[in-house]
This record gives structure tokens, sequence and C-alpha cells, in this order.
């Protein structure tokens, strides 16, 4: 079974919710629907530039399909738009903006430079390649995609864009609390973000604590696990969206958000897109909480990426 199916049987778990005690009369609320959807509320990151709590991310959507997708987005709603180098698709993303004709005021874009691109001039090349790709003159969120290569120099040239106003916030991305700590005590300006990969089977609440108390965002990548190990047909989540009628990526991004962090899926289905966003007229209790809480694997997902 896939979300969608999920969703087309959502009246049978439901009845399953309701038998175990779980239910109660605001499974209702699924007749408001995705075309509902509330605002995406923003987040304000420590150097005071506000950051959308849900965004979209755009791995793997290239050509003329990213080109769509991210225009779709946009015309739904979201705001955050997360892109990166080695992605291999500022182009489509900058055509998918475009194409969508808001302001860019009204968006927030994020994109990183990778490894290959660190040190101080390397950075600065990087940068002016990304903001001609995206065909814009400025970013919102610019981050060093992992801890590898010349750190320092990256992050100087970073601060050096930051003060001369081409980027509204700086980050890291796949940084540990150590790794931090070190920016924190070499350089003036202190991380905004941390992107790193978090979600039900790898919650990392170690580093949500580190993060949270130097008030430096979380943000998680494949914050749906991608689909791996079961997540959109889990029955601990399908239990729970039952409950409210919301599918299982529904409440693993409302997880999300009751934890205070950035959430970036990525989808090609405008269906999806929009699902993703109606998460807002529902709340979890604080047991369903708990209960998401005991699918922590505490393992990556993704091995290969390591």
């Amino acid at each position: 079974m896939n979300r969608r199916s999920f969703l087309q049987t959502g009246a049978k778990l439901a009845g399953s919710a309701l038998f175990m005690g779980l239910g109660s009369s605001s499974l209702l609320g699924s007749s408001r629907g995705i075309r509902n959807a509330s605002p995406v509320e923003k987040i304000t990151l420590n150097n005071g530039v506000q950051m959308p709590i849900l965004g979209f991310g755009t791995l793997y959507l290239t050509d003329d399909l990213g080109v769509r997708s991210v225009a779709e987005a946009i015309s739904l709603g979201y705001r955050l738009i997360d892109t990166a180098t080695i992605y291999g698709n500022e182009e489509a993303v900058g055509g998918g903006i475009k194409q969508s004709g808001i302001d860019r005021s009204e968006l927030f874009v994020t994109s990183k430079v990778w490894v290959e691109d660190t040190g101080y001039e390397n950075t600065k090349r990087a940068f002016q390649t990304s903001l001609d790709k995206l065909q814009t003159d400025y970013l919102d969120l610019y981050l060093i995609h992992r801890p590898r290569g010349d750190v320092n120099g990256s992050w100087r040239a970073m601060e050096e864009l930051y003060k001369d106003g081409k980027i509204k916030a700086i980050g890291v991305s796949n940084f540990t609390a150590a790794q931090i700590n070190d920016l924190i005590k070499n350089f003036s300006v202190k991380p905004t973000v941390n992107q790193i990969e978090t979600h039900a089977f790898f919650q990392q609440p170690g580093e949500l604590e580190f993060l949270n108390r130097h008030n430096i965002q979380h943000e998680a990548w494949s914050p749906l696990a991608q689909g791996r190990n079961g997540y959109f047909t889990n029955e601990t989540l399908a239990v729970i969206g039952g409950k409210y009628g919301k599918s299982n990526a529904q409440v693993a991004l409302r997880w999300h958000y009751q934890r205070g962090i950035v959430a970036i899926p990525r989808t090609q289905q405008a269906a999806h897109m929009k699902e993703n966003l109606n998460i807002f007229d529902f709340e979890l209790s604080e047991e369903e909480m708990n209960r998401i809480a005991t699918l922590d694997l505490n393992k990556t997902q993704f091995p290969e990426w390591e």
C-alpha cells in the first residue's frame, strides 16, 4: 500500500482506531480536504530572519520535471524552496520560480556549496554560479553541504557574503555538534541552521537538544525517509493517522512541526504536495508523540550517503 492507497482506505483505518479506543470526533476533520491547507507558519532564525517551517525539497527534480514541480509547489502555497549545487537542478528551480510568476521577495530560497567547491575563493565562485542559475541576486539561506574540505575557508567567504547582503542567513548541513562548536568558537557569525537527516526512524534527539540550546534551527532532510523501511505503511503512524483522517506522511510531518523542526518533503505529484501542506488542522497528543518516539532506530536510512 502506498500513501495514496492509505487515503482511499482511511475510513477502514479510522474504524480500527475507534475500536482501539483512539477515535474521537476530530476524525470528522478529514472532511475539510487537502484543498483547504492552512498557510505555512514561519519561525525566526537567530539573526532575526523568518523562515517557513514547512518547505519543498527538490532532490532528483531536474530539467522540465523540476521546472514544473517547483512552479506547481509555489502555486499551491510553498514558499521555502530547497536546492543544492550537487542536485544539478538550480537552473530548473530558477525556471520554476520564474514560471510561477510570484515575487521573489515572497520566497525563501536555499542552496548549498558542495565539497569540491569548499574554500574561500571556490565558495565565492560557486555562490555566484548558483545565483546565475537560479536567476536571482541573493539567497535567503546558503549552507555548507557537508563538513568536508576547507570548511573554514568556505565559512569565511559566506560570512563576507552575508555581511554584504548577498545571503540573508548562513548555515550548515550534516554537521555534528562538535563541528558546529568549532565554527562558533572560530568565527563571528553563528550558523542559523543545521540541515540533517531526521525522520521517525532516525529522530536525532541529542542533535535537536544541542541545536535548541544554541538557538540554531534544526531542519530535516528526507523528513519522510523517502518511504524507506515501510514509512508510508507503518502501522503506528497509520493508526494515529486514522484518528484524524490523515496519511502516514501527514502524521510524520505534523510530528516534525510539533518538535519545532523545519521539514522539506520532496514530491513531483501535485496531490502529494497538497497533502503535505495540510498538517495544520490537527494536533498530536503527548501520548501520540511518545508513541512515534518508539519508532526511532537511531541509525541512518541512507548508508550510501555516509
